[in-house]
């Protein structure tokens, strides 16, 4: 992918937080974002909604997912499992040298690890995910079984984190966002930013987009 190509995306700050609560200031300032990217049609071609808002605060990254569609699957009800196979919606950022993934299902529980590649990735200690804050609500058919599934889950991801400085931020760091669900009844696999892989695979830095943090 090329510079001209690649996907961006602006990252604001949210400079209002002392009036405003946190979903209010996301919905006047974030910028609004879709994870809708179809990249297997042929395998995968079920597609729930998803779309986001982004913001970062003074200390945190923050990304509001919004999903609606068949299906809901929350298994994974400690940090750093296998939330993938769940009702899951992803981060993945780019670090020095390596990236990360924050992966988090319906319940807010969230597996995140760092490495250089799918192989070989070290989760996150319990107390650096403990420092993650999570929200996570969903409202569902009134039989809990078929119907569509709303839900919605939003993250903070301190930049100190994943080796930023707050006060002293990049103009822009690679990033993707997903939706994914490889358990449920209806596997899906979406992306933010396209991926040009033959199979499903979202540990591939080289199709990443790009948030722009400049003010």
């Amino acid at each position: 992918i090329t510079v001209d190509e690649m996907k961006t995306l602006h990252v604001p700050l949210l400079a209002s937080l002392e009036e405003l609560d946190l979903d209010s200031a996301l919905e006047l300032q974030g910028s609004r974002f879709y994870v809708d990217m179809v990249n297997w049609p042929e395998a995968f071609p079920y597609a729930p909604f998803c779309s986001g808002r982004i913001a970062r605060t003074e200390e945190s990254l923050v990304v509001d997912f919004r999903v609606s569609g068949l299906d809901l699957r929350v298994q994974n009800m400690e940090d750093n499992g296998t939330q993938w196979e769940d009702s899951c919606v992803e981060v993945f950022l780019q670090g020095d040298g390596e990236y990360f993934n924050f992966e988090i299902n319906a319940a807010g529980k969230i597996l995140a690890a760092r490495g250089k590649g799918r192989e070989g990735r070290c989760k996150l200690s319990p107390e650096e995910t403990v420092g993650i804050v999570r929200f996570a609500t969903v409202e569902g058919p009134a039989d809990l079984k078929d119907g569509i599934w709303s839900w919605r889950v939003t993250v903070l991801i301190p930049f100190e984190l994943i080796g930023l400085d707050g006060e002293d931020l990049p103009a822009g760091i690679r990033a993707n966002f997903y939706k994914c669900g490889d358990l449920t009844a209806h596997p899906h696999f979406l992306s933010w930013a396209p991926i040009d892989t033959p199979q499903p695979d979202f540990h591939r830095p080289e199709f990443f987009g790009e948030l722009l943090l400049g003010n």
